[in-house]
């Protein structure tokens, strides 16, 4: 395994005047991901003009048209999103002194990378709804029709643009940055490890976490930093990263680590096991059938036979 010693990711961190202490890092990552969630402020402003303030915030209707519910999800999660590129690219300029870039975005094989994870990660969470259809524990789900199938293509597409930048920043912060910075200075599985805790803590606060759904968010870091740093790229776990909340959500109709997906759904399913195998409110991510799938998931990108240098 001399891609894991030896990631591009690496190489590319490397590139920089500095490389900052993991003492520094930690607590940075926390803090960008806080600062670049205050850029859903203005969005929050417009949504109250838009329809108002109740004791309990803001009074949207429970059932907007997939189109527009759609194009507000889309519009939260790029403003509560999109400034940790922002950041990244002024830490990186003025800090370490390398262009934005050099975390894993080079042009080269962008799109074959891009297009391998975006079917990597719809492949990952349709084995985890079949593994709940083994156990019986998936059904079909009686909806508003005009919230799902056909009605709601429109805004299942729109929302796919918002889970995009969504999960690309996610990923560029703890696999992009935090990985390879740590791995760089110290060694490669500190990075992994560190940046797999913090991605975890990173959602701790989610909506109805378990123990299971902590676990799964660990293992999920686990793979995502194994797949990027054996790709030595981060087009494909971006990719991957943002399909995989857009499937559970928008495709499958789950909640997404705990919360709810608007824009409607093309297939609407529930739960209907144990919680333990499905992740009951907390959507399949808190079930071991999502355990089942990450950790096949990492066997596969730790022993895949490749003849490529840093290559799935």
């Amino acid at each position: 395994m001399n891609w894991f010693n030896n990631s591009k990711l690496f190489d590319l961190a490397k590139q920089g005047q500095r490389l900052p202490h993991i003492a520094a890092v930690i607590p940075l990552s926390f803090l960008f991901a806080l600062i670049a969630q205050f850029g859903a402020i203005p969005l929050i402003l417009l949504l109250a003009l838009q329809y108002g303030l109740t004791p309990t915030g803001i009074d949207m209707p429970d059932e907007l048209p997939p189109l527009v519910s759609g194009f507000w999800m889309s519009m939260q999660l790029i403003s509560s999103f999109v400034l940790v590129y922002v950041i990244l690219w002024v830490w990186l300029k003025f800090v370490e002194v390398r262009p934005f870039w050099t975390l894993g975005y080079e042009l080269k094989h962008a799109v074959k990378q891009y297009t391998r994870g975006f079917l990597f990660g719809m492949l990952m969470f349709v084995a985890s709804v079949a593994i709940l259809g083994l156990f019986g524990s998936v059904a079909f789900e009686t909806g508003n029709p005009n919230q799902q199938g056909v009605a709601a293509v429109g805004g299942v597409i729109f929302v796919l643009i918002g889970w995009v930048i969504q999960g690309g920043a996610e990923e560029v912060l703890i696999r992009g940055w935090v990985l390879p910075v740590i791995g760089a200075r110290y060694k490669p599985w500190v990075g992994l490890l560190v940046s797999s805790l913090i991605f975890a803590t990173l959602h701790g606060l989610n909506p109805n976490l378990s123990g299971i759904a902590l676990i799964n968010l660990a293992l999920f870091g686990v793979f995502a930093g194994l797949y990027a740093m054996r790709e030595g790229s981060m087009w494909g776990i971006s990719a991957l990263h943002s399909v995989w909340n857009w499937v559970q959500g928008n495709l499958f109709g789950f909640e997404v680590s705990g919360a709810q997906a608007e824009g409607g759904t093309l297939i609407n399913l529930m739960e209907t096991g144990d919680d333990w195998l499905t992740g009951g409110a907390f959507g399949p991510e808190g079930g071991i059938a999502v355990t089942i799938v990450l950790v096949i998931g990492i066997l596969i990108t730790l022993f895949w036979k490749s003849n490529q240098k840093n290559a799935l």
